[in-house]
This record gives structure tokens, sequence and C-alpha cells, in this order.
């Protein structure tokens, strides 16, 4: 049993946010190099983004490599590039097959020029796709994108294009990296850790937050199945009274 038959379709969220961590942990424990650990959270992405699509929701995101993940050994990064281009030449296809669109939001600039065409590639080659938007978060950071929306408002409105007594949430929002996407409604985060390390800050405001005490590696696709179904369990408020909504 996977799980599938007992969700409900009225309340599948719309979009999923996921933190994969516990890589490398994953990899020490076994006396194995980080980049095993990596090697095999790649296969990890890939079963979740196949159950994802399976119960037809519609939106996928997930932190792939954060603006802090340069701070990380000069050997690591450079696998981490390598599995990134290993990804891209094995699963676009795949994905363009099953009607998944592929983007990616952060900052492409520090990434070499042919890997910045790739990405390109992928997401002009599945753009058309509509089943389930797959968005990896590559340089990205939550503080930076917020920083970033700030500045384009603020040039607007210097130019006379936007009156910034017109800035509200709604108008902030489009201005976000995630622009067209719906919020997500649930944050999923393996190993254990409960933070959300900079990651759609803004986007996460009333998303449930789900902290699976399981390293990202060994993520199954009934473990997506299970946070779907307790997702579905909760009562989701906005900031009013119980019952009210």
């Amino acid at each position: 049993m996977d799980g599938t038959s007992s969700l409900s379709d009225k309340s599948l969220p719309q979009h999923i946010a996921v933190i994969m961590d516990g890589n490398g942990r994953w990899a020490h424990a076994r006396g194995l190099p980080r980049t095993a650990g990596h090697r095999q959270g790649a296969e990890a992405v890939r079963r979740v983004v196949e159950r994802v699509g399976e119960l037809g929701v519609p939106y996928l995101t997930v932190f792939g490599f954060s603006a802090e993940n340069w701070k990380r050994p000069a050997s690591e990064i450079e696998d981490l590039m390598w599995l990134l281009r290993r990804y891209l030449k094995s699963e676009v296809a795949e994905l363009h097959k099953n009607d998944v669109r592929f983007q990616v939001i952060g900052d492409r600039t520090r990434f070499g020029p042919d890997l910045r065409q790739m990405l390109a590639d992928a997401e002009a080659s599945t753009a058309d796709n509509g089943r389930l938007t797959l968005t990896l978060a590559l340089n990205y950071g939550g503080r930076q994108d917020i920083v970033d929306a700030s500045r384009k408002l603020a040039q607007q409105a210097a130019t006379g294009a936007l009156d910034p007594e017109a800035i509200d949430p709604e108008r902030f929002a489009g201005a976000l990296s995630t622009a067209g996407m719906p919020d997500p409604d649930m944050l999923i985060r393996t190993s254990g850790e409960q933070r959300i390390s900079n990651f759609l800050l803004w986007q996460c405001a009333y998303a449930e937050l789900f902290f699976l005490d399981k390293l990202w590696p060994d993520m199954a696709k009934d473990d997506v199945s299970r946070a779907v179904q307790e997702y579905q369990r909760r009562e989701r408020r906005y900031g009013a009274a119980v019952g009210s909504r």
C-alpha cells in the first residue's frame, strides 16, 4: 500500500516545498564520502518528483543549493555541480515526457556558462508542460529574494511607474522570484532539523511545517504520501480563531 488511496483530492496541497537535508550525515554513517550522500540524494529527488506528480500536486519546489553552500569545500561544490549537470542530462527528457515543467530560481551568475546554458535549455524545452511545475532553488536565499523584490519595486517607484501606496502584499509577491506560483501549502524538511534555513521566507508565512526524522537519501515515496495525509488532517486557519473558517 502506498497510502495514496486515503488521500482526499479536495484538500490536496497545491504547492509543496522541500528542504533536502542529511546527505552528508547519511554518507558519514556508512563510512562513505559526502559525495556519495549527494548522489543518493539525487535518487531521492527522482522518487519525490514521481510521487508528487502521482498525487496530482501541481507545484513542487526543492532547495537544491543555498547561497550559503558556497562555504563548503571546493571539492564538494565541484561534485554538486557535476551532479547537477548529470541530472539535467539524464532527467530533463523524462520530465518532459511526464509533462513536468522545470524552472530555476536564484542567482545563476556564479555558475559556469555551460551550466547556465543547460539550465536555460531545460527550462525552454519544458516550458509548455502543465502537469507539474518543478522549481529548483539554486544559489538561492530567502532574504536576498525579498531584497531583490524591494529593489525592483523601489526602481519602479523612483521612475514614477509605480505609486508606493499601491504596494501591497500581492504586488510584493509578484516581484519575488516565485511570481505566478501559489505560496507553499506545506514545507517538508528531512534529517530532523527544525528550521527553514532562509528558504522561501515570505512565501512560507502560512505553510504547514513538517520535520521528518529521516535523512534525505532515505526519503521514499510513502514518506511524501504520509506527509500529505498529515497535512490533510490539520486545520489551516491563517491566524483566524478555531472554527471561524
